[in-house]
């Protein structure tokens, strides 16, 4: 029998946990997380409107309720916690699925005023993140600005617009529900400092901004026109030519009056957070121009637009776990079809997969693979890997070391918690949006 820890319960660690079990026998694998829920952003990063792609959570259920795979939440690996030296004296072999745990910041004057956030950061409110923290994102703010073109700046934009109606029957905090009922935030402008041909968004997020009631979007022809491949999109792969069909369909559209109003913009690059009695109150754009490689260039015209609320949206960035090799300059973690490198040469029984492994991209199904990569590795390897002996079951020596994880019984509690939440509120399930109240249900599940 072979011990492996999977760090992380996100979609990475749960292919890679069903990889491990399907493709052999003979492993038991304990999947890990700081937090007591499992899923990581699919339950923490997926926009709470989007049933569809949440319910994925019910595949990944599957994986962590295999009869040779053990959910344990409540672990913090690292500083504070279990030590990664003491992890590989528990297991045979460690697999680091940690993700992209911090954004990436602008580097321009006023990005820490009050009032700017990254986009996680909103997301992590909304979503009831625990270490998430409630500043007053929207509070007497009437005009936002997103920046950046991608999904997660789609699903903010989108979160700003939408009333309370469409957010009732999600997961959504009830406090956060409750902020955004009340805002007042009626223009988001969503910027990119490239072209519509270029952006990142997909077409099937950016349609729905065109689905939300009471809501125009816009978009300045005459700034779509600036892109080459938007007057003739031929030459274009399907998906952004999909992108500019819709966005043609907007610029084209007669202007109409509505409560929210969406502006998509292109060809501005942020150079300053303008400051107005102490908090943001504008941002200070130059217009860009294609410079015939693939990127643009300045011009040297500016544009300010207002907004008492930013947030920025330009990808996430992996973060060092002590203990573990790391490329400050990818991000990630050095790695050999998977198998962690220290100094070059190949770490026995150190492995990892996900953003950690190839950085903060693709999508949710794009894990599969990686998944597979760094699994196929680990099985070559397992031969070795079994001639070291353990100490025993590790959740018995993480008990005797003064860790209490939260197994399955107490996540199964936490789901019921929530569930009686939204009764309680008259909404179906409602995310417990504390540390606090998460521990206290889980820990009932021991007294059932």
């Amino acid at each position: 029998m072979i011990r492996v820890a999977v760090v992380g319960s996100g979609p990475s660690g749960c292919y890679t946990a069903q990889s491990l079990v399907q493709q052999d026998p003979d492993v038991v694998v304990d999947v890990l997380d700081r937090l007591p829920c499992p899923y990581g952003l699919v339950r923490y990063g997926v926009a709470p409107d989007h049933e569809k792609i949440k319910s994925l959570q019910n595949n990944l259920r599957t994986v962590l309720e295999h009869e040779r795979v053990r959910f344990l939440g409540g672990v913090q690996v690292g500083p504070d916690g279990v030590p990664t030296a003491r992890l590989r004296e528990l297991y045979h072999a460690v697999v680091y699925c940690v993700g992209a745990a911090t954004d990436r910041h602008l580097g321009i004057p006023g990005e820490e005023l009050p009032g700017s956030w990254s986009a996680t950061e909103f997301v992590s409110w909304y979503s009831a993140h625990p270490d998430a923290v409630d500043d007053g994102f929207v509070a007497g703010a009437r005009s936002a600005v997103v920046i950046g073109v991608g999904n997660v700046a789609v699903d903010v934009t989108r979160m700003l617009a939408r009333g309370t109606a469409e957010l009732s029957p999600t997961d959504m905090p009830q406090a956060a529900l409750t902020t955004l009922a009340a805002s007042r935030v009626t223009e988001v402008s969503m910027v990119g400092r490239r072209g519509p041909s270029q952006a990142r968004f997909t077409t099937k997020e950016l349609r729905e901004l065109g689905t939300l009631p009471d809501t125009e979007v816009s978009v300045d022809p005459q700034e779509l026109a600036l892109d080459p491949a938007y007057v003739d999109p031929s030459g274009l792969p399907a998906p952004q030519r999909r992108n500019v069909e819709v966005l043609r369909g907007w610029a084209e559209s007669p202007a109409r009056d509505a409560r929210h109003r969406i502006r998509l913009r292109f060809f501005l690059r942020p150079v300053e957070l303008l400051a107005d009695a102490g908090r943001v109150g504008a941002v200070r754009f130059e217009r860009t121009a294609p410079d015939g490689r693939g990127s643009v260039t300045g011009t040297g015209r500016w544009e300010d637009i207002e907004a008492q609320l930013v947030l920025r949206s330009v990808g996430y960035r992996g973060v060092p776990l002590e203990g573990l090799p790391f490329d400050p300059e990818t991000a990630t973690v050095p790695h050999l079809a998977g198998r962690v490198l220290r100094d070059g040469l190949v770490a026995p029984g150190e492995y990892v997969a996900g953003w950690i492994k190839r950085g903060p991209t693709g999508v949710i199904g794009t894990n599969r693979p990686c998944a597979k990569e760094t699994v196929t590795s680990l099985l070559e390897d397992a031969a070795v890997l079994a001639g070291k002996e353990l100490p025993g079951d590790p959740l018995a020596v993480l008990r005797a070391d003064g860790v209490e994880p939260v197994e399955w019984s107490g996540w199964q509690s936490i789901e019921r918690a929530e569930a009686a939440l939204g009764a309680s509120l008259g909404r179906g399930v409602v995310k417990l949006p504390d540390w606090e109240s998460l521990l206290t249900a889980a820990r009932d599940s021991a007294l059932q």
